[in-house]
């Protein structure tokens, strides 16, 4: 019984601040928003054309939204993107 107790308090502990994370994604999209990466706003990933089609607010994953803000779709599929994988076309 003890080690489920200290498994519980791990688990709690590692957990993040999730008004936190909020607050942070959300300064990342209104970050590129202000650059100039809106909805609709044809775009560069590398060399591949794309189109802004939304913003990325997952929390929790290998691609969260403070890292890459950007949701692309090029003719090689949608993808999560950071402003120093796109350019403005």
């Amino acid at each position: 019984m003890a080690e489920k107790k200290s498994r519980d308090w791990v688990r709690k502990s590692v957990q993040p601040d999730s008004a936190l994370h909020g607050r942070v994604i959300a300064a990342a999209i209104t970050h590129v928003i202000n650059r100039g990466f809106v909805v609709g706003r044809e775009v560069l990933v590398g060399s591949v054309p794309g189109v802004v089609v939304g913003y990325n607010i997952a929390r929790y994953g290998q691609f969260i939204g403070s890292d890459y803000p950007l949701v692309v779709r090029t003719a090689l599929g949608v993808t999560k993107c950071d402003l120093d994988e796109v350019s403005l076309a």
